[in-house]
């Protein structure tokens, strides 16, 4: 036999020993790994390593059109040791829990207005800031008029639910009195465009009155911490009164629609017989904002930094992205993000860096 096939064959004895070394090792080395990743994980609190400062998890940047990577409308917010989600759509706790914030110790919920995608993750929300830390009062869900209405049928569906698991895991830990969510609404005075709803030192949050016909009460959102900020825009359409309302702002949280996509889309859905569908799609562009015109909406604010969530329809390739975005570079002067779930945006107290990172 030749000195090179004598070799081929050592390499390849060699290669069978250590892969069925491999198979022998592969429970306990599988196991191993498994115990590391929950020591690593299970009971710690990621978010406490964050600077003080603002910091924004893009939840949930899809819409109500099936995209599995993107979930319903959400984002959630620390500013020091407030913990408040804005908007709480499909999907969105879980990749919430997936970031590492803090979901069995959120303070706040904010809704932007009643529409279903924007709170048909609150049964999930219910539970997961309930029973995780033993909470010992409802949880506080702050929105639109119409917010109490909300909170009773969801506290009344999943009462039973309640019952179950507090006979399962004792008082301790799922607390009768922590169950389910306290509504405060919010109400605009007639003439204005926005009011302060929650000042706790450093920390000021202010709903604003945005463009969503025919939902009368539909809100933004303005966050201001220790000299940094955000908006929040929910649904709406173009409006500059919002704007206003978010001058100076480090980033800008807006939702985008690209209307010339979902016109192909009705187009498509009108041939092959789908009236439906078709009306719907040729409903929406209405109330919502091209991506070009949220860019217009940033540049008037004077924001550093636009992050499109809640974005219409799905992308998905980076080809329908570079399309979603044409034209928004020469609208807005600032830096420029598509917000994918995932995303973590941080404004560091005393600091004027705009840390964008993807955290999943």
């Amino acid at each position: 036999m030749k000195r090179s096939a004598k070799f081929a064959l050592v390499v390849a004895g060699i290669a069978v020993a250590g892969f069925a070394g491999f198979k022998v090792a592969q429970g306990p080395l599988t196991q191993a790994v498994f115990e590391y990743e929950v020591d690593r994980n299970l009971g710690r609190d990621p978010s406490a390593a964050l600077p003080d400062g603002l910091h924004v998890y893009v939840c949930g940047s899809g819409s109500p059109m099936a995209d599995p990577d993107r979930a319903g409308a959400c984002l959630g917010v620390i500013a020091g040791q407030q913990r408040m989600i804005f908007d709480v759509g499909s999907g969105s706790i879980r990749v919430l829990g997936r970031m590492g914030f803090p979901v069995g110790r959120t303070d706040k919920l904010f809704l932007t207005h009643l529409h279903s995608d924007h709170f048909d993750g609150l049964g999930e929300l219910m539970v997961q800031s309930w029973v995780p830390n033993a909470r010992a009062v409802p949880l506080p869900m702050l929105g639109p008029p119409g917010t109490a209405e909300l909170a009773e049928g969801f506290n009344l569906a999943y009462r039973i639910d309640s019952g179950y698991r507090t006979a399962h895991h004792g008082p301790e830990v799922a607390n009768p009195a922590g169950y389910g969510l306290a509504p405060e609404e919010i109400v605009i005075p007639e003439g204005a465009t926005s009011v302060e709803v929650l000042r706790d030192g450093d920390l000021v949050v202010t709903a604003i009155r945005v463009s969503h016909d025919p939902v009368k009460d539909a809100y933004g959102y303005r966050i201001d911490y220790k000299g940094r900020s955000i908006a929040i825009s929910g649904d709406t359409a173009f409006d500059p009164a919002f704007a206003e309302a978010s001058k100076g702002v480090d980033v800008m949280f807006h939702e985008a629609l690209d209307v010339d996509m979902i016109a192909t889309m009705g187009e498509a859905a009108q041939r092959n017989g789908a009236k439906p569908v078709a009306k719907v799609l040729a409903d929406i562009p209405g109330y919502h904002t091209d991506p070009v015109d949220a860019a217009r909406i940033a540049a008037l604010a004077g924001a550093r930094m636009l992050v499109y969530y809640h974005t219409i329809p799905p992308m998905p390739s980076s080809l329908i992205e570079n399309m979603f975005l044409e034209g928004t570079g020469k609208a807005f002067g600032g830096d420029i993000r598509l917000g994918d779930d995932g995303d973590l945006v941080s404004l560091p107290a005393g600091s004027q860096t705009i840390d964008y990172t993807h955290v999943l």
